[in-house]
Parts: C-alpha cells; sequence; structure tokens
C-alpha cells in the first residue's frame, strides 16, 4: 500500500508532464483548471525570487558603502599622514642646518606644531581601522609615536643645549631605520586599503547584476499576470458565450446548428459535448412530434418512444448538469426576470447558498436576500435586482469586481444569452490580487531605495538622448530639478565643450555594450562650476527595442580630489 502511492504520484506528474510538452507543441490538452494553476504556480515562484532578490541588493549595497567609505577615509588618512611626516623632515633638516639658535626656533616651532598634527591625525585614522588590519595598524601607531617622541626631543637639545646637540641627535642610523620602517607601514597600509576599495567595487558590480534580475523577474511576473487575464477571456468566458448561444439556439428549436467548441479536451469541452448530446436528445423528440401515426398501436410505440428519448433527454440534462458542476468558477444563468436557470456548485460555494435555494424555483433576488442576512452582501437588494434587469435589457457584456464584507473578492463576466437571458461568471481572485498587491508594494520599495542612493543616477533615451529619469542625489550634483532636466539633451543643459564630452561618452557605451570601470571627467556645470565626476554606464535594451536606455552612476569627485591636492 505505501509503495504503491509513491508509484502512482510518480505516474501522475509524467502524465501532466507530457500533456505540457504535447500543448507547448500546439496540442490544447490542458485543461482549464490546469492553465490557470500553472500560470499562477509560476508567478508565485517568480514572487518568492524577486523578495530574495531583493534582499541580496540591499545587503550588497549596504556592504559596499561601508566599504567604500572606509576605504575611501583610511586612504586620504595614510595620505595625511605621509605629508606630515615629510613635513617633520623638513623642519629637522632646517634644525639641522642652523648654527644659530634664533634662527632654528622657527623651525624648531614648526617641528613641534606638525608633531601635534600627525598625533592628531593618527587618532582620526583609528576610526576607519577594522580587525584585518588592526594588527598592523598597532605597529604603525607605535612607530609613530617613536617616530614623535625622537623629533620632541630634537628639539629639546636644540633650544636647551645647541643646534649641535640636535643635529647630534638626529643624525644617525637609528633615525634612519624608524624612517625606513614608518615608509614600509604607510606602503603596507596603503595596500590593504587598494584591496578594499577593489572588493568594495566587486560588490558593486554584484549588485548591478541584482538589479538587472529583478528588472527580469519583474517583466515576467507582469507577462504572467498579463498571460492569466488572456486565458481566462479565451479559455472561458468567449467558449461559455458561444456554448450559451447554441443552447438558446436549441431551447428556440434550432437542432440543426452546430456546437462549438466539440474538440476541445478540457471542461468546456465536455459541457459542448452534453450540450450537443442534449441538441441531439432534442432533435429526436422534435422528429416524434412531428409524427402522425395512424393507429392506436402506432400511438402506443411512438408514445413508449418518446418516454425512452425522454429518459435520455433527463440522462443527458444531467451530464450538463454535471459538466457546469465541474467548471472551477461560478456559474448562473438568468432569465429576462431575474430568475435562476441555473447555476453550479461553485456558485452556491462562493456565496454559501442553502439547499433551499434551488434552479428553477429561485430568484436573484432570493440570493442577494440570503447574502445579506449571511454577511456577504450590504448593498440595497431592489436597487441592485433593478441594475441587473437593465444591463439584461441591453444586452451589453460587462466585467467588473465586488469585495465581499469577508474579504474575498470576487471577478464577475457577464454576458447576454439570446432570448433575453444573461449568463454570469464569477471567479475568486482574492489571492491574485494579494500577489499583485505584493508586487506593487516591492515596486514602491525598490523605487524609494532608487530615489535616496547617495550616488546619482541618471536614464536616458538611446535613441534621441533626452533624460528620462534622475534621482535626488542627481539633482543635487547637476544642481537643477527634475522637472529642468527630464525631456532634455545635454546640448540644451550644459555648454557646447560639456555636451560634446557626455555624448562621446554616449558613443563609446553604445560601441562596447557596458562600461563597468569609472571614468573621472572634468565638466563645466552651469549651476554648480567645474566639477570633477566619476560615472559608470550601462546599457538596457538594444537598438532595436523600445526600451533601449542609457544609465548612467554618477559621484562627484570635487571635494575629495581639492581635499587631496
Amino acid at each position: 500500500m505505501d509503495a504503491a502511492a509513491p508509484v502512482s504520484g510518480l505516474a501522475a506528474g509524467t502524465n501532466l508532464l507530457k500533456k505540457f510538452v504535447r500543448f507547448a507543441r500546439g496540442a490544447d490538452t490542458l485543461t482549464v483548471a490546469e492553465k490557470v494553476y500553472s500560470i499562477a504556480a509560476f508567478l508565485a515562484i517568480v514572487t518568492t525570487f524577486l523578495l530574495v532578490m531583493s534582499v541580496q541588493s540591499v545587503r550588497l549595497q549596504t556592504t559596499y558603502r561601508h566599504m567604500h567609505s572606509s576605504s575611501a577615509a583610511a586612504a586620504i588618512g595614510v595620505g595625511r599622514i605621509n605629508a606630515l611626516i615629510y613635513s617633520i623632515v623638513m623642519e629637522s633638516r632646517g634644525i639641522y642646518m642652523s648654527t644659530d639658535r634664533r634662527v632654528m626656533m622657527p623651525y624648531a616651532d614648526g617641528l613641534i606644531r606638525r608633531n601635534r598634527e600627525l598625533a592628531e591625525a593618527v587618532k582620526n585614522m583609528e576610526r576607519t581601522v577594522s580587525n584585518d588590519d588592526a594588527e598592523q595598524f598597532a605597529a604603525f601607531r607605535q612607530r609613530i609615536s617613536q617616530f614623535i617622541e625622537f623629533r620632541q626631543e630634537l628639539v629639546r637639545r636644540g633650544v636647551e643645549i645647541s643646534p649641535a646637540a640636535a643635529r647630534e641627535w638626529g643624525d644617525n642610523d637609528a633615525n634612519r631605520t624608524v624612517r625606513r620602517k614608518l615608509t614600509s607601514d604607510i606602503e603596507a597600509l596603503e595596500r590593504i586599503y587598494q584591496q578594499r576599495a577593489r572588493d568594495a567595487d566587486a560588490l558593486a558590480n554584484e549588485n548591478r547584476y541584482a538589479a538587472a534580475y529583478l528588472f527580469a523577474l519583474g517583466l515576467l511576473a507582469l507577462v504572467l499576470a498579463g498571460l492569466n487575464v488572456v486565458v481566462m477571456r479565451g479559455s472561458v468566458v468567449g467558449a461559455l458565450a458561444d456554448i450559451t448561444q447554441a443552447t438558446d439556439r436549441i431551447a428556440q428549436g434550432d437542432v440543426k446548428s452546430e456546437v462549438p467548441h466539440l474538440r476541445r479536451h478540457d471542461e468546456i469541452g465536455r459541457l459542448a459535448r452534453a450540450v450537443q448530446n442534449f441538441r441531439d436528445a432534442v432533435a429526436r423528440i422534435f422528429e416524434l412530434e412531428e409524427l402522425e401515426l395512424g393507429t392506436a398501436q402506432a400511438r402506443d410505440a411512438a408514445r413508449t418512444e418518446r418516454d425512452n428519448f425522454n429518459d435520455k433527454y433527463q440522462a443527458k440534462k444531467w451530464q450538463l448538469s454535471a459538466a457546469i458542476n465541474s467548471m472551477p468558477q461560478g456559474l448562473v444563468m438568468l432569465d429576462g426576470k431575474a430568475n435562476v436557470v441555473a447555476m453550479n456548485s461553485k456558485y452556491r460555494q462562493i456565496y454559501n447558498l442553502p439547499e433551499t435555494i434551488q434552479a428553477g424555483s429561485a430568484t436573484l433576488e432570493e440570493i442577494l436576500q440570503h447574502r445579506v442576512k449571511s454577511g456577504l452582501f450590504s448593498g440595497d437588494v431592489p436597487k441592485y435586482v433593478a441594475a441587473v434587469l437593465d444591463r439584461i435589457a441591453k444586452r451589453e457584456p460587462a466585467a467588473y469586481e465586488i469585495a465581499l464584507n469577508d474579504g474575498r473578492i470576487i471577478k464577475i463576466y457577464e454576458r447576454p444569452m439570446d432570448g433575453g437571458g444573461w449568463v454570469s461568471v464569477q471567479e475568486d481572485v482574492t489571492e491574485q490580487r494579494q500577489r499583485e498587491r505584493m508586487l506593487e508594494r516591492m515596486e514602491r520599495f525598490l523605487a524609494t531605495i532608487i530615489e535616496n542612493v547617495a550616488e546619482g543616477i541618471i536614464a536616458k533615451d538611446a535613441r534621441n538622448l533626452r533624460y528620462v529619469f534622475v534621482n535626488k542625489a542627481a539633482e543635487k550634483m547637476i544642481g537643477m530639478t527634475r522637472g529642468e532636466i527630464i525631456g532634455k539633451t545635454a546640448r540644451e543643459l550644459f555648454s557646447a565643450e560639456a555636451a560634446a564630452l557626455i555624448e562621446r561618452r554616449d558613443q563609446q557605451l553604445l560601441a562596447q555594450k557596458q562600461q563597468l570601470e569609472p571614468i573621472i571627467d572634468t565638466i563645466d556645470n552651469p549651476a554648480r562650476g567645474r566639477r570633477v565626476i566619476s560615472a559608470r554606464r550601462v546599457q538596457i535594451g538594444g537598438a532595436n527595442e523600445e526600451s533601449h536606455m542609457f544609465v548612467t552612476m554618477v559621484e562627484d569627485r570635487t571635494e575629495k580630489m581639492v581635499a587631496a591636492a
């Protein structure tokens, strides 16, 4: 018994896979339920991947900002310390070369001041030290302390004894050894911070790929949602309308008309075949009624045969009812006076209808009154029934959604029937709408992240080179609002020289597809003057695509370049 269950499950999975393969080759072998559930499953998978990739993108961006800021601060600190050491050495040489104490004093004062600045620079640099370079920095800080103490003693000897005593104290191998070790320490720290900057760039590349994946997954989710709508309209609503029209023709006596969708293998096909059997039974009944029997025996025989066909008619009617009840959507048919002609079990389940409400005897008003009592309807019942009767009279199809008081959302498709009737197909789309709201929240979340990153992000249409998007950081860098920027070209915003440079970079990007490494340019900004910027550029789409865009990530390095100078 236990061994048979996995084998049965495997066989069912294999059969379903074969049906999908035949469907991909053009054969309509899937049922309506299998189509809808498959699309919903793929949409759930894509949504899960969207969530995972969003979390990964935020984590990479946070790590990149931390590594980039710490490595930049450390590199500035190392450069500052190296410059102060060089200044102190120059002040020391002034003391060495002085023969008179009065000539020496300015150099001594300058050396003491540089010593204090060097100690403060080392203290500030400690804030950027991480666990992996703590040991290296500790040795470096010890040598700096020795260097400062040595220079303090040099000044003391020059001031209290003589310049010659200071020169004798400073001109020795021990001093030169400390200086060489300090140089080695600085070079080692520079290598560490250069590697950290490379690691930060690697993280930035990973985040770029994550953003591309998020865009692709979001696009796939939209395609799946659209496909679900197309499947519902093409596979269910339109087919039911065709079958309804065929049923109306049969009811009016046209038993020679063709029943559509007989070749389909899903629930709609079974419903069409049941209608065809119903048509054949009605046709046979009509034939019997038209016969004029000459004798009582013939009349009795005809009545007996008619009774047999009536039995078959009831059987086919039951088959039709079974086919309707097998639909995954709720279905209700009304006549021109809003009396219920037919409804399936799914419709009863949606509104929790009791057994006292049956097709053929109930009205739409009775159904609504029951919904009022059960808390599933809070509107004006007579007004609602009048609106339905008006739509039946106008014979206008409609599609809309209603929200029940228990939180469910029902999608309703209404189509007229020949003879003044009305058919309504209803589907519970609560989970689908919840997934759509989740996607909307995710899109707002991503837009908030892009809007608040420190790096400027600029997008332009690759076909006409007009700006289509700038974030807050880009507005600040350019010195204009996005209303002044969007829709214009570089030549409308910048000087001719700056615009020519920007267009040249765009042509380079078009030739090499992606520009992953940052390029540093100097541009005359009409609002902020001459600025030094670092830019990375990527292409989205291709030349033959409508969504072909250039995206530029910009960093203003003007202040850093001034500080480094």
